[in-house]
């Protein structure tokens, strides 16, 4: 079967959405196609590991509603091959689309653990791993959560909350290890094992055998940890494949220009999957949070449909671990200088990621509205020390 689209989008996650409605906002009758290997329509990824949880939304709450858009969406489909000349792309089920332009939404896949799993060990990303985590996560369970990362960190908290015996093993030496600065980490690390969690550092799962009602993990130190389900949080890889083949510039992702228009000028790309070049830190990134896939996938679509703008903006992340929250925007290294002000020590205030004088990061731990302020900051050219930073953002809304 052949279908045809003015506009085509590769994906559907939350760039994708984002992209599709803006193309009918310029283009009130776009003929817009958006193919997908999940068989959810999009839904708001961040919840899966926070207010899913709480009991804040049920999974009916995220979906964002893009059929609504007009597009047409083509769920449960792998595209398999692009041919830029021909402007096709080929999925799985031998379907062919045709587009005139086309953004690879395409995300991002979920880092797989070295060993072959089964049932019991999710790699967590969609909404699927959810709901077979949240099968698994009944109050007394015991629970490995692999990874001490930002969603490793969110889905100890998010099991704790109910009930859940959590056991949390990362090679690291620290909860978020290379992010928080010494102090702050070690608080983080005492706050995780007082609210119940096993923390388990300089640990890697190397191996995994069933067993009669779970699974038995293998570790790195000798030992054997036994529990009804794991799950791992270990970082993503970008869904290049696609542009690979059909020879597009890669480079930790798909390499994009201010418009976030790829090698190809029929083809854009945003969100997870996309390496673009940030103004304010002068020099190319590639984010795995919402506000650059909302953010990535608005502007392409616009762009697509003729309203084409430059991408200036830095965007920004948060998270939540049980009662304690952040904002942050930049680079949140600790290779880099790091100035620390607070309002109350490792519960609220701002901590400062420094460059060559320059602010290159901003976290707003337990400090609210500010991520505009903390942007105007980083651009800025300084030069910076602890002296001027101190106070220099408001330490609480």
């Amino acid at each position: 079967m052949e279908h045809n689209h003015d506009y085509l989008i590769i994906g559907a996650g939350m760039a994708a959405d984002a992209a599709a409605k803006a193309i009918r906002e310029v283009d009130a009758t776009a003929n817009v196609g958006l193919v997908g290997e999940e068989t959810s329509a999009p839904y708001q990824r961040p919840p899966l590991s926070k207010a899913l949880w709480k009991g804040d939304k049920s999974p009916a709450d995220i979906d964002l509603a893009t059929a609504g858009s007009g597009a047409t969406l083509h769920l449960g489909r792998r595209i398999e091959s692009l041919d830029r000349a021909a402007h096709t792309a080929r999925d799985d089920r031998g379907d062919t689309y045709r587009y005139r332009r086309l953004l690879l939404a395409t995300g991002a896949t979920s880092r797989q653990l070295p060993f072959e799993g089964d049932q019991r060990i999710i790699h967590f990303r969609t909404l699927a791993d959810y709901q077979a985590l949240r099968g698994f996560a009944q109050p007394g369970a015991y629970i490995a959560v692999i990874g001490g990362g930002f969603i490793g960190g969110e889905l100890a908290a998010s099991l704790c909350s109910l009930g859940c015996k959590v056991t949390m093993l990362f090679p690291g030496e620290t909860v978020g290890a290379g992010r928080y600065p010494a102090g702050l980490a070690g608080y983080l690390d005492d706050y995780y094992r007082r609210h119940g969690v096993d923390l388990r550092s300089g640990v890697q799962v190397t191996g995994s055998n069933p067993t009669d009602g779970g699974v038995e993990l293998t570790l790195s130190d000798g030992n054997l940890l036994r529990v009804e389900a794991a799950v791992a949080g270990i970082g993503v890889t970008p869904n290049t494949a696609l542009a690979e083949q059909a020879g597009l510039a890669v480079d930790n992702g798909i390499v994009v220009d201010a418009q976030l228009r790829s090698s190809d000028a029929d083809i854009w790309a945003a969100g997870d999957v996309a390496n673009f070049h940030s103004p304010a830190l002068d020099r190319r990134l590639r984010v795995e949070h919402e506000d650059a896939a909302v953010g990535m996938g608005r502007l392409a679509g616009r762009a697509m449909a003729g309203q084409a703008e430059d991408y200036t903006t830095l965007p920004f992340f948060y998270s939540d671990l049980f009662d304690l929250g952040y904002e942050a925007v930049g680079l949140l290294d600790t290779r880099l200088e790091i100035v620390e002000d607070w309002r109350e020590p490792n519960r609220e205030g701002v901590v400062y990621y420094l460059e060559s004088g320059r602010v290159r990061g901003v976290l707003l731990w337990n400090v609210w509205d500010q991520v505009d302020a903390a942007r105007a900051l980083i651009a800025e050219p300084g030069p910076f020390d602890a002296a001027s930073l101190r106070g220099r953002l408001p330490r609480s809304a």
